[in-house]
C-alpha cells in the first residue's frame, strides 16, 4: 500500500530504495519516517495507504499472478513464457526460442 502511495506522489523508485535500505527495521513507524523523509504530503500519503481502490489494485495484482503461475517473487517472463531455471544460459535458450519464432511468422 505504502510503495502505491508513494507512486501516487511520483517517488516509487526512491520509496523503493529507501524501504530496501531499512528492510530489516521497517514497521509503520519507519514507513512514515521514510515517506517524510522524501518530502511526502503526509495527509495524501496516510489517506492513500488506506485508499480501497489501491487495495483492490493489489488483489487484482495478485490474482493475475497466480493465473499467470506465479507463486513467489520474483518471477521472470519472456514472451509470456515462465523462466524456471534462472542461469544465464537458460536465460539465452529461451529468449533465442522466442525470437526464432518472430523470424517464422513476422
Amino acid at each position: 500500500m505504502a510503495a502505491l502511495a508513494a507512486n501516487n506522489q511520483g517517488k516509487f523508485w526512491e520509496f523503493h530504495d529507501r524501504l530496501f535500505i531499512d528492510y530489516n527495521k521497517l514497521d509503520d513507524q519507519k514507513i512514515r519516517e521514510i515517506a517524510l523523509d522524501l518530502g511526502f504530503n503526509a495527509v495524501e500519503f496516510e489517506t492513500q495507504m488506506k485508499d480501497q481502490k489501491v487495495l483492490a489494485k493489489i488483489r487484482q495484482d495478485i490474482l493475475d499472478g497466480k493465473r499467470a503461475g506465479v507463486n513467489g517473487v520474483p518471477a521472470v517472463f519472456i514472451n509470456g513464457r515462465r523462466l524456471k531455471n534462472w542461469s544465464l544460459k537458460e536465460f539465452q535458450i529461451l529468449i533465442d526460442k522466442e525470437l526464432k519464432k518472430i523470424k517464422k511468422n513476422p
